[in-house]
């Protein structure tokens, strides 16, 4: 059995990617899409006609609206493929307004629903601000499940929990990153992997959390940078995890182990944890790391709406 095969066994696979096309060969449950995934699909010559196709067809409406329709269009192609969900985010732009938050994610369920498909099958991803997880939390009382991005503390996942969101996942790779990066020349890259790497404690701080109290929400590791992340968190509810990486998975023989264990958390000594506007809002102020990589992922998500908008405009 490959550590792909082994994954499944013990977590469900997800597929982080807008190219569809290669899910068959990974046969996961679940996707994921973001803007920039989408946009990086849509400059490939498979996916280029799709946008084309789009832009033809409701041309003359307002720009946002023909994205989602965009958005949408990648979403119906991947669930033609798999047998679960795809996420589909909102406008990263809007992360801050929770009511259009809110609106945004009632048409993206709307169109999807105009295309035959049930809104079980579908997560609205949404940025894990305190705007974002109280539009989240609206959502959810509508019967609209959310996946919560861009999530890199302690604090959004409480939050996340308390709002009885469908799904959150954190970013093992980008809290990585900054960890590295903060280290400098002092980083130890050996001392610092596995078990041991700052994504992957922080996944297991949250996943721990959540089953020892009983929360519903399911917890999804993102953003992975390689497979020893992975693998250190065999046992998780859900990873999403890239082709590539998918791929290394499959190519590989080496035994895997359940890292994550959730009968063993449920029996761990935790103390509740809650937090109004202002108690989050200054416990994430606290975590530099967090709150510099939520602005930072906020940004490039911003950032690639535009490139996406320009692309369709010149259409």
């Amino acid at each position: 059995m490959n550590q792909l095969d082994a994954l499944k066994a013990l977590t469900t696979v997800v597929a982080d990617t807008g190219d569809f096309k290669q899910l068959g060969a990974f046969k996961p449950t679940d996707a994921t899409t973001n803007p920039s995934l989408i946009l990086k699909a849509v400059q490939l010559p498979d996916y280029a006609p799709l946008l084309k196709d789009a832009v033809a067809r409701f041309r003359g409406k307002a720009l946002d609206e023909v994205m989602d329709r965009l958005l949408v269009r990648f979403g119906c192609e991947i669930l033609a493929t798999i047998p679960g969900r795809v996420s589909t985010e909102v406008d990263a732009r809007l992360s801050f307004d929770s009511a259009a938050t809110v609106a945004r994610g009632e048409r993206l369920i709307a169109l999807y629903a105009a295309e035959g498909i049930a809104k079980e099958r579908v997560l609205i991803k949404v940025a894990s601000t305190w705007e974002g997880i109280q539009a989240a939390a609206e959502l959810e009382k509508k019967g609209i499940r959310t996946n919560l991005t861009l999530l890199f503390s302690f604090c959004q996942a409480v939050a996340c929990g308390a709002a009885k969101v469908q799904l959150i996942s954190p970013f093992v790779g980008r809290i990585y990153d900054w960890y590295k990066k903060s280290a400098g020349s002092a980083w130890d890259e050996a001392a610092s992997s596995g078990a041991n790497d700052p994504g992957v404690r922080s996944v297991r701080q949250i996943y721990e959390y959540y089953k020892r109290f009983g929360i519903a929400t399911e917890v999804m590791g993102a953003s992975f940078r390689n497979t020893g992340q992975i693998t250190a968190l065999a046992g998780c509810d859900l990873l999403t995890i890239s082709p590539d990486l998918l791929a290394k998975l499959a190519a590989s023989d080496e035994p895997l182990v359940r890292a994550l264990d959730a009968e063993a958390a449920r029996k761990l000594d935790l103390a509740p944890v809650q937090y109004d506007e202002a108690g989050f809002r200054f416990a994430l102020n606290e975590d530099a790391m967090a709150t510099e990589k939520l602005a930072e992922g906020i940004r490039a998500f911003a950032v690639d709406a535009v490139k996406l908008e320009k692309l369709m405009q010149a259409a």
